[in-house]
């Protein structure tokens, strides 16, 4: 808001926004673009990505029209440039930009820049550049936290006239993890299906249209599911796992099953100890202590357990 309301005469110029994709990183430069003009009508703001400046600067180049190209984007008042990790390896255009960037700088214009990547992390990109962009502020746009997804579903579903209850809303906040643009193609999909098939919203509904749209990467994780995993994987029945036979092989699944559990379950180590052949929580503590030791020192028994929690996880 500070850059729409005084563009150029802040003291965030560039301003730097960079996240992952579909967390609204062009969204929000748009949305500041378009508040420049309703505030400023006289100013020129331009919003550009960076794959077309670099496709107008080798048109320019052909032509021998790199003066040209240069003068029209100093003439800019507000400069927006989206994706500007698309600089990278481009010495030509890097130069160009350059110029422009150093221009409108010293003649205090307003430079908004997004990347995916934070300017310490761009490769093959000038130095020069690079300590330019980190002059001003640079913004990082994370993924939303459960609160800010409930609102974004709840104002995304309002926007599309559709009424979601709020058990449903809790449901898609907590199993859609990723950004705001799978929150939209979630919601609008589960809506479109619900009129198509003429049933109402609800949960169950939920379930069927997101299994097959989106990854449900929340799903509750049990203690059952993590021992099933870690007898599996060790070769070990769940009869012997849960007896008082004390074999190094069996304790150190247990130990294991232990650590994970604790790592992804909210159960309370008495919960877990008893779950894991009767233990009491000093043996849980015990356990994940000597595992998080082990992981330090045993490389191999690392990428087991690494492995043994991408199966906990799904993600195998």
């Amino acid at each position: 808001m500070a850059v729409a309301v005084s563009p150029g005469n802040n003291a965030f110029n560039p301003l730097y926004i960079y996240g992952d994709s579909g967390l609204g990183k062009t969204h929000i430069v748009q949305a500041i673009g378009h508040e420049v003009r309703q505030r400023h009508p006289e100013l020129q703001v331009l919003y550009v990505s960076m794959n077309k400046f670099q496709a107008q600067f080798q048109t320019a180049y052909k032509n021998g029209e790199i003066t040209d190209f240069i003068h029209f984007y100093q003439m800019v008042d507000v400069l927006i440039i989206d994706d500007i990790q698309e600089l990278t390896g481009k010495t030509g255009t890097q130069n160009a930009f350059f110029n422009i960037f150093n221009h409108l700088q010293l003649g205090g214009k307003q430079l908004i820049l997004t990347s995916d990547k934070p300017p310490v992390e761009l490769k093959d990109i000038e130095q020069r550049l690079l300590t330019r962009f980190k002059w001003g502020l640079s913004a990082y746009l994370n993924i939303p936290d459960y609160e800010t997804k409930v609102k974004i579903i709840r104002a995304k579903a309002n926007r599309l006239g559709a009424h979601i209850p709020e058990d449903v809303v809790a449901y898609l906040a907590t199993n859609i993890s990723a950004n705001v643009r799978e929150i939209e193609g979630a919601l609008s999909s589960l809506i479109a299906n619900a009129s198509f098939l003429g049933r109402k919203i609800t949960i169950s509904l939920a379930k069927d249209i997101l299994k097959v749209y989106v990854k449900l990467t929340q799903r509750e994780i049990t203690i059952d599911h993590i021992v099933k995993v870690v007898c599996e994987y060790y070769n070990i029945d769940l009869d012997t796992f849960n007896s008082a036979k004390r074999t190094r092989d069996v304790a150190q699944a247990r130990q294991v099953a232990m650590y994970l559990s604790k790592q992804h379950t909210k159960a309370p180590l008495t919960v877990i100890g008893s779950s894991i052949g009767g233990r009491n929580h000093a043996t849980v503590l015990h356990s994940c202590k000597a595992v998080a030791d082990m992981i330090d020192t045993d490389k191999q028994l690392k990428l087991q357990i690494e492995e043994i929690e991408r199966i906990v996880l799904g993600k195998n």
